[in-house]
């Protein structure tokens, strides 16, 4: 598939004129978009600091940190969006926190991230005065919107109720665990459960649950700066509610497992996100690949530094995924 989008966003561009935008892209707000993209990975962190606690406890942030680059410099390397494990991977080998209890967290962000995207993706629709039927590489503004909202919110409620009444939960995961398996598997089946439950924590507490949205919001309006800085550096006049619509579908568009870096879909969507405003192609994809390679490099270098400075190996991150389910404490 990202092959096949490469091809599709490419096909009728001239290579010449993308190096030609490319030279001639304004560097002052050039920078400042790589440093705003850059500076929603730390607010990423602090967020992920009010999701994973151990025992009701925040762990430090400077080792969270180091996870946090490290999956997102795992995603820039490897395929099928492998950075979340790695991530939940990294923070077990970093902190007290198990792998099941890192990744549920994970899930409970990006869970979070649908819910202020859809947000974010409707103020974008009604301030740039486009109908819902408006249609976007073959699907509707408006189906997007619904159907990523009642996904993400099915899962928010059940994810709320799972960490208010875990009970249940872990009765039904006893009953399916001692349904024929062996005793030493239903265990290892039920510390997973247990660790999953235990990474929903941060969303118990009201306080603390606003803390993490307010967080989400952060995250999201800096990432929409640093969209809106490109359009500056590479001449491109559109309304500021651009950069929401732009970062709502890219979102949407590289959800799916895809290439590392999910170059292929990541251009194609800007491609015809621009298309909406009158953007042309040349200039829509120079804005895509200027704006992917200026900020796929400074998370990917910090990523393999905090990699280096946690010991570990890429060969790990490859299999991150079975390496923490078996390494699962009690």
């Amino acid at each position: 598939m990202s092959i096949v989008l490469l091809w599709w966003t490419l096909h009728d561009v001239a290579i010449s004129e993308v190096w030609a935008r490319l030279r001639g892209v304004r560097i002052v707000p050039l920078l400042g978009t790589v440093a705003l993209a850059t500076a929603a990975f730390p607010v990423r962190t602090v967020r992920w600091r009010c999701l994973l606690r151990i025992d009701g406890n925040a762990l430090p942030f400077v080792p969270l940190w180091h996870a946090t680059a490290i999956g997102f410099m795992a995603n820039n390397l490897l395929p099928a969006r492998a950075g979340e494990f790695a991530r939940a991977y990294a923070a077990r080998r970093l902190t007290a926190a198990r792998f099941s209890t890192a990744f549920a967290s994970i899930v409970a962000e990006r869970v979070l991230d649908g819910i202020v995207l859809v947000a974010l993706l409707t103020i974008a629709i009604w301030a740039g005065g486009f109908a819902p039927d408006t249609v976007v590489g073959g699907v509707t503004l408006g189906s997007i919107v619904r159907g990523a909202g009642a996904v993400f919110g099915i899962l928010l409620i059940l994810a709320l109720l799972l960490v208010h009444w875990p009970d249940p939960a872990l009765r039904l995961a006893s009953r399916v665990a001692g349904f024929g398996l062996p005793t030493r598997w239903a265990d290892r089946m039920m510390q997973i459960m247990r660790g999953l439950l235990s990474g929903l924590e941060g969303l118990r507490g009201p306080w603390l649950f606003v803390t993490v949205t307010f967080w989400s919001f952060a995250v999201w309006i800096i990432a929409a700066a640093s969209f809106w800085l490109a359009f500056q550096a590479f001449d491109i006049r559109v309304p500021l509610s651009a950069a929401l619509l732009l970062q709502g579908l890219i979102a949407m568009g590289v959800a799916i497992p895809s290439s590392p870096g999910f170059f292929g879909p990541f251009e194609a969507v800007i491609r015809v996100s621009l298309a909406l405003y009158g953007v042309d192609a040349g200039r829509a994809v120079s804005y895509a690949v200027g704006y992917h390679l200026a900020t796929f490099l400074p998370i990917t270098l910090l990523g393999i530094w905090s990699l280096s400075r946690a010991h570990l190996h890429m060969r790990e991150l490859r299999t991150a995924e079975a390496n923490g389910i078996e390494s699962q404490g009690p």
